[in-house]
């Protein structure tokens, strides 16, 4: 035997094939590649070998597809007649609704106008009953209590919410007071807003219309604002009765008007403030007092008394 070195035999097979990209889903693949459950299949081969697949071959099975048909097409022109039949009803259904509370808001309007009427004929009997026993001082007490309507320059005042101000909550908290950072005007706004006029020399001041008196409570229910229990829509217009310059001038530099300027800066509240030549407010709509009362006037004392 020779020393010499056998060549090394080559054990190397053919390469293999690549794996398939989908491998890791075989799953997905089977689904996709057998779409039909095999009962189904083996059911349609038979149905196709027995012949009675597709459509009924039979006299019988064609005319009972053929009533199926027309019951279903009956019944598909049964409830489209019906529908046409029941807007006639149902359109003078609404029409009788809108028309009932078109009705009520009439009558709504008549009673306030009638409220009006008495409201006027009361306090002219007031006054000439005053006149008897305080002279001219009854219409003072009147205007200065705001059971009359009053006219005047002053100043208008137009606030509102901060453009794209939602009423969902969230942000931080304003002073502490929980009012959300959502560029809304609150009810305590509204508060500081009104003492800054009255203290500033307003001698009358309605919002939206609304006169405010000594009993008038600014309040909030949810997102709304209150006066006297009246709900009020932004834009809030506030009108003031006093010396134009000298009310304007005086509620700017207040501290109150300092924080309308931050609720301006701060939140984007938006509020014009203009003087104005004459301004109508109207009288207060109820004027009930509950616990205050008069006192009575100490008599004279009589001359010559000791």
């Amino acid at each position: 035997m020779s020393g010499m070195s056998q060549p090394p035999h080559n054990r190397s097979s053919a390469p293999a094939p690549p794996a398939r990209p989908d491998a890791s889903m075989s799953l997905l693949t089977h689904v996709m590649d057998h779409s039909l459950d095999e009962g189904y299949a083996e059911a349609s081969a038979r149905r196709e070998a027995d012949g009675t697949a597709g459509l009924p071959r039979t006299v019988k099975a064609k005319l009972a597809l053929a009533a199926g048909l027309v019951l279903a097409a009956m019944v598909v022109t049964l409830g489209a007649a019906q529908a046409r039949i029941a807007a006639p009803v149902l359109a003078k259904e609404r029409q009788e609704l809108i028309d009932r509370v078109q009705r009520a808001d009439e009558h709504a309007d008549g009673l306030e106008r009638d409220i009006e009427r008495l409201r006027a004929d009361v306090a002219s009997r007031q006054r000439e009953a005053l006149k008897q026993h305080g002279g001219d001082q009854g219409q003072l007490v009147a205007l200065l209590s705001g059971a009359t309507e009053v006219q005047g320059p002053g100043l208008k005042l137009v606030v509102d919410d901060a453009k794209g101000s939602s009423s969902g909550g969230g942000g931080k908290p304003r002073e502490n007071a929980g009012f959300s950072d959502t560029g809304r005007l609150r009810d305590r706004d509204m508060q500081k807003i009104v003492n800054g006029l009255w203290q500033s020399g307003a001698e009358a001041i309605s919002i939206n219309g609304q006169r405010l008196t000594a009993l008038s409570a600014i309040r909030a229910a949810g997102d709304a604002i209150l006066v006297d229990n009246r709900p009020l829509v932004p834009p809030y217009e506030v009108l003031a009765v006093g010396d134009k310059k000298r009310l304007g001038t005086a509620f700017q530099d207040s501290a109150d008007g300092q924080y309308l300027h931050a609720l301006q800066e701060n939140y984007g509240i938006r509020a014009t403030l203009s003087p104005a030549d004459a301004l109508r407010l109207p009288a207060a709509s109820s004027l009930t007092v509950r616990t205050a009362t008069a006192t009575a006037t100490a008599e004279e004392p009589k001359k010559g008394a000791s």
